[in-house]
């Protein structure tokens, strides 16, 4: 049994770690290397925010009706079916999640080998040596309980808005920054339709992760008024820092220099306080890694929770330490497979394009149920006095229409990685199959 131990600023946090990763220091790069143009650039970051904050209305009001321990899977479950819910979330334990997990442990651990190493020992192998490190003191941390882990969460994201603020307002007023270099460009792209759609892949990389936050439901006091508040107020904060961070890469380094920059805020760091400010910002992005890492540890055991429940994993999946409130068994499951996407995920643009396909799409088969919420309560005549989103449908309709736009994009850009993506969706179904054989023949045995 959960007990609600988690405030409205625990779960803010957890929403700014679960967006804040390591993209926004890294992505700017790929997005100005198709945009190509400040005002494209600046066009599909402030496009982006908008629609993910029309994402944010949406899950608000999903995670207000539906305020149960792993709904990002129940809510599908309960809407269509679980296989379809068992489908989009073998797609997040085994790839969205764990893809994504291992590619901040590699930039993070990057950066610190930025700081700490001499460039002959800055290999490959030693990178990943280090992002297993932060894996598996994360999974030591969370062990020992999920207030232990809210704590250090709230830590961690502080220090990644206060670095984010002070490095976009150096940025912002720095003396470096010239007419020549905010007026750079590359040649312009033969189309700018498509050159936004191929930017909208790294964006909404970077916007992602707050509708993970809807598995708190549970671990969140009074979580039908305070879960609608924690998500829009976390991406409130994520879409102001995103918005002033890029201006201050654009004026500090010019698109030219941003498109082919690989640690975009340090070098920026860099230009604005010299080495030792490229220093400090990279050891904070370092935290900056852990803290989405710790984000993703908190909430995704709960999806398992809500998996084990529905009896497509085993029962093992659902016990909690009653003292810590923490599923040992999922939490170290969850461990193990991050660490597997690190040996077999090394570069960090492939996880983006072979994540984005199947994530955009689940996210998007999820946000559609506020409409099959919204039909059962009116169908029944439930009351309901919690959060509502303005403009219902529109607002949820334009959301779900720019996830699968986006989910076309990587289609057609990186068709190889879309295949493999939907190769390993699939096969969940044979797995599917199994698991709830074999949970209604213990079920029969048990009698």
């Amino acid at each position: 049994m959960i007990k609600a131990s988690l405030n409205t600023f625990d779960v803010t946090m957890i929403v700014v770690s679960l967006v804040i990763g390591i993209g926004i220091f890294r992505t700017p790069a790929m997005v100005a290397a198709v945009t190509r143009t400040p005002v494209l650039f600046f066009a599909a970051w402030a496009a982006g925010g908008l629609i993910t904050l029309l994402g944010a209305l949406t899950f608000a009001e999903i995670g207000s009706r539906f305020p149960h321990p792993g709904s990002y899977y129940q809510v599908v479950a309960s809407s269509y079916g679980s296989l379809l819910a068992f489908l989009l979330n073998w797609a997040n334990i085994f790839i969205i999640n764990t893809a994504s997990g291992a590619g901040v442990a590699l930039i993070g651990a990057e950066y610190l080998a930025h700081l700490l190493l001499p460039d002959r020992l800055r290999t490959a192998q030693n990178i990943v040596f280090i992002a297993a490190g932060m894996i598996i003191l994360l999974v030591v941390l969370n062990y020992l309980g999920i207030k232990a882990g809210a704590w250090a969460q709230n830590v961690l994201s502080l220090s990644k808005v206060i670095l984010i603020f002070i490095l976009a307002v150096a940025g912002l007023f720095s003396q470096h920054s010239t007419p020549d270099i905010r007026s750079a460009a590359l040649s312009p792209p033969a189309s700018w339709w498509s050159a936004l759609g191929l930017g909208f892949i790294s964006v909404f990389f970077s916007y992602g992760g707050y509708q993970q936050t809807i598995n708190l439901g549970a671990d969140l006091k009074n979580s039908s008024k305070n879960l609608p508040r924690a998500v829009l107020a976390g991406m409130l904060i994520v879409i102001s820092c995103y918005l002033l961070i890029n201006i201050a890469y654009w004026r500090t380094l010019g698109i030219p220099r941003l498109a082919s920059a690989k640690l975009v805020a340090a070098e920026t760091a860099g230009v604005v306080f010299g080495q030792i400010g490229a220093n400090i910002v990279s050891l904070a992005i370092f935290l900056s890694a852990l803290g989405f890492l710790n984000a993703i540890m908190i909430q995704l055991p709960r999806t398992y929770l809500a998996m084990a429940e529905d009896r497509t994993l085993p029962a093992i999946f659902k016990k909690i330490n009653p003292r810590t409130q923490v599923q040992e068994f999922g939490l170290l499951f969850l461990g193990v497979f991050i660490l597997l996407s690190l040996i077999f995920l090394r570069t960090f643009e492939n996880i983006v394009n072979y994540v984005m396909f199947l994530d955009s799409l689940g996210i998007a088969v999820v946000a559609s149920t506020i409409f099959v919420l919204r039909g059962k309560a009116k169908r029944n005549n439930q009351d309901y006095a919690g959060f509502k989103l303005p403009l219902y449908p529109l607002l949820p309709a334009v959301f779900i229409f720019f996830l699968l736009t986006i989910t076309i994009s990587v289609l057609v850009s990186q068709p190889r990685s879309a295949l493999l993506g939907t190769a390993f969706l699939l096969l969940g179904f044979p797995l599917y199959r199994a698991m709830r054989q074999l949970s209604f023949r213990n079920r029969d045995v048990n009698r």
